[in-house]
């Protein structure tokens, strides 16, 4: 679970970086703080896919199939968007302009980094 946890907070860090300053803002500048708000948007996100998202999947799931798929990189937007609106509200300074193309396309490199990322990891059992 921590190991999920980290690969999240990188995977954010990577959106953040490849978005910043066209989309994602991030107001810090020093760099611990700048790991804090990353590992505190890294929470945020992990809850929110942990319990909307099923929720999205589930109520939307008709749009999931006629669209092939396609649909999810609209749900995965929605909670980016969401994520970054409970990340405001928690004081940190992480934000996401956007819903399109921003958000929808953030959240598809967070995807893809995830994937790489648990694909090429070796996992100790």
């Amino acid at each position: 679970m921590l190991k999920r946890f980290l690969i999240n907070a990188v995977a954010l860090a990577v959106a953040t970086w490849v978005f910043y300053g066209r989309g994602i803002t991030l107001d810090t500048h020093d760099h611990v703080r700048t790991a804090l708000t990353i590992l505190g948007v890294a929470v945020i996100f992990g809850l929110v896919n942990a319990l909307v998202k099923p929720i999205f999947k589930v109520l939307t799931s008709c749009l999931v199939l006629v669209t092939l798929g396609l649909f999810l990189l609209v749900i995965n937007g929605a909670l980016f968007m969401l994520t970054s609106w409970l990340a405001g509200r928690f004081g940190l300074s992480w934000h996401v302009d956007t819903f399109w193309p921003t958000g929808v396309i953030a959240a598809a490199v967070v995807a893809v980094v995830n994937f790489l990322a648990i694909r090429f990891l070796p996992d100790k059992h």
